[in-house]
């Protein structure tokens, strides 16, 4: 042993938290250090890695014994003493000291840990926490504290979430206490971009005044970075407790701070990017709640039009429906929101556009490509204003097929969203997704009923089915009544088996029949690429002449004024790769060829006759 070796088995090494501590207190001001700080270094554990259940297990070897005393391989000594407390962690400190695991693993152990005594649980937790020098014993701390914490250990919750490696521990047990102070922790932990930075600053120097006026700066590209940032944002700026006030703050202006908090929202419900955060928000209700209260204070025009169709249109079939309202108070809030709709100076946005446009002294008028932008804006508008504020009764209540198109000056997309008993399937039994749009699910008629079971795609992940998967049914006509049974989620998905449900068959026709045929929500580019849809499902030739299939086809995800076309179509054989010499997968001989077709003031079905002609006559893989 080297003499540096025999100093440091010598010197007791300071707990983590000590450490943690102390760089925390050199930052000025308190500032949380961005993406957080590296742990000491220590020796690596010499015992051998192992998968997913032996490592469980071993943890389980080492913690069962002094997590539950009860059982009879429990050490005699252990009682609520301080004394024994100290010994037990002494002793999982020794128990894990070689042992491989991650803070996943320590939070599943934990967890699922059948332990009777909260009280000695939540000491031992303490005493880990505290004075735990390894990161594993104390992220056994962090995970009983996640279950039994109490206020008094927010403090050193805070600390050690600035450490790599314990934050996701740390902020599952803040999110049991203190969820805006979780919420920042996670936010300094994870921050991106100077406007997160200086957001994450005035948080912890509890400047409320400053903490709005960076929420109001944010560029609104901010919306790509993940519906689990937003949701942090929201909990951890409070938003609920400023809009709960009766007088809105005049700095930043009202409009402007109403404006941010109803995208936040809208953002927090997204299932484009992730899961929809919102169902993870625990005072999403009170701060839909709170928005709506304000929203006669907007200025009528499109972006704050826009806005609050697009607050309706996710109380009304959104993920938020899904949030535990209770009875009425939902149905409310959209009251509330067609009330002010229907006041005179938001009617002229949907009847002539935005009344502010262009006007004024000095306003410089809009470029080419913003104008256009705005136009659809407005006809989006125009299609969509009445569908958040239908009410559906009878026979439709039970399955409704809702085909929603989402603000195209925000995000832009369609789905159709499947309502079962008034709630939205698809984020209820997915949620890693939207549900799929409508000329996948009807404009083939995969929705339609036969004797002959068919297997259908509801969604996919927001990433890919080959990431994160997909959610399949089996639809089935079984006498007077239309069967969704045999539900597919990805093999690792952890959830219970979805029930087996049935329709009347009259009232299922007649919903599908509805909705293939209800065009009033589309777009010119959507209704475009519903007749190239029909045309290549009615002439397959025109694809496979050309060895080429349709992928898919839908109104431009980010120029709404366009139709894309996704092809596949065969690779030339790469030998080199071994593809086409039978040693590679069948799909891997597949390439995307994407066509795009603008609107250029032709009618749909002329557009649509225009794309047919071309495939009929010429190779689409020669298209620019």
């Amino acid at each position: 042993m080297s003499a540096q070796e025999e100093r440091s088995a010598l010197v007791p090494r300071p707990s983590l938290y000590a450490y943690a501590l102390r760089l925390h207190r050199g930052e000025p001001g308190g500032r949380l250090p961005a993406r957080g700080y590296e742990l000491p270094p220590r020796p690596e554990p010499t015992g051998k890695r192992t998968g997913w259940s032996e490592t469980c297990e071993a943890l389980e070897a080492v913690l069962n014994p002094w997590l539950t005393p009860s059982d009879a391989a429990a050490p005699d000594k252990i009682r609520s003493g301080r004394g024994d407390v100290a010994r037990a962690a002494e002793e999982i400190h020794r128990g894990l000291r070689e042992l491989r695991a991650r803070d996943r693993h320590v939070q599943y152990v934990v967890s699922g840990a059948a332990i009777d005594d909260e009280v000695r649980a939540r000491a031992l937790g303490r005493c880990l926490v505290r004075t735990g020098t390894a990161p594993l014993p104390v992220c056994v701390g962090l995970a009983l504290l996640a279950r039994f914490g109490e206020p008094e250990d927010v403090p050193y919750l805070k600390v050690l979430g600035q450490l790599r490696g314990l934050a996701d521990l740390a902020v599952l047990a803040l999110d049991e206490i203190d969820r805006p102070m979780a919420a920042l922790v996670w936010l300094g932990h994870y921050t991106e971009g100077p406007e997160e930075r200086r957001l994450v600053d005035a948080l912890v120097a509890g400047d409320a005044d400053a903490v709005l006026r960076c929420l109001v700066a944010f560029p609104r590209g901010m919306r790509s970075s993940g519906t689990t940032r937003v949701r942090r944002i929201l909990e951890a700026a409070r938003l609920v407790d400023v809009l709960r006030a009766e007088r809105l703050p005049e700095d930043p202006p009202a409009a402007e701070l109403l404006s941010w908090s109803g995208q936040l929202l809208l953002w927090a419900a997204s299932p484009h990017d992730d899961r929809a955060e919102i169902l993870h928000y625990p005072e999403a209700m009170d701060a839909y709640e709170a928005f709506v209260a304000h929203a006669a204070e907007l200025p009528p025009g499109v972006d704050h039009y826009a806005l609050l169709l697009s607050v309706a249109l996710e109380l009304h079939s959104g993920p938020s429906r899904i949030l535990d309202w209770a009875p009425g108070r939902r149905e409310a809030l959209l009251d509330a929101l067609e009330s002010v709709l229907n006041r005179p100076g938001w009617k002229t946005v949907v009847s002539e556009g935005d009344p502010e446009e262009g006007r004024g002294p000095g306003s410089d008028p809009e470029s080419d490509e913003a104008a256009t932008e705005r136009r659809w804006r407005v006809d989006w508008i125009r299609r969509t204003a009445r569908q958040p504020f239908r009410r559906v009764t009878g026979p439709e209540e039970r399955l409704r097929f809702e085909c929603t198109e989402i603000d195209p000056g925000d995000w832009g997309g369609t789905e159709t969203r499947i309502l079962v008993d008034g709630r939205p399937l698809v984020p209820e039994v997915f949620g890693r997704g939207p549900a799929n749009c409508p000329t996948h699910l009807l404009d083939g008629g995969l929705l339609r009923a036969a004797d002959e079971p068919r297997e259908v795609q509801l969604a996919e992940a927001y990433c890919a089915e080959g990431c994160c998967g997909a959610l399949y049914v089996t639809i089935r006509r079984d006498g007077d009544q239309v069967v969704w049974s045999d539900w597919r989620l990805p093999a690792w998905w952890d959830s219970p088996e979805l029930p087996e449900r049935r329709f009347d068959a009259a009232a299922y026709d007649a919903e599908v029949a509805r909705a293939e045929n209800d065009h009033s929500w589309a777009s010119p580019a959507y209704r475009t690429a519903r007749l190239i849809a029909a045309g290549l499902r009615d002439r397959p030739d025109l694809l496979t002449r050309w060895d080429a299939r349709l992928h898919w086809v839908s109104d431009s995800y980010r120029d709404r004024g366009c139709t894309d076309i996704s092809l596949m179509y065969r690779a030339e054989p790469d030998t080199g790769r071994g593809r086409g010499t039978g040693r590679g997968r069948e799909e891997d001989s597949w390439r995307q060829r994407m066509w795009r077709i603008p609107v250029d003031g032709t009618s749909p079905q002329d557009r649509a006759s225009a794309a047919l002609r071309r495939l009929a006559a010429e190779d689409p893989r020669t298209y620019g």
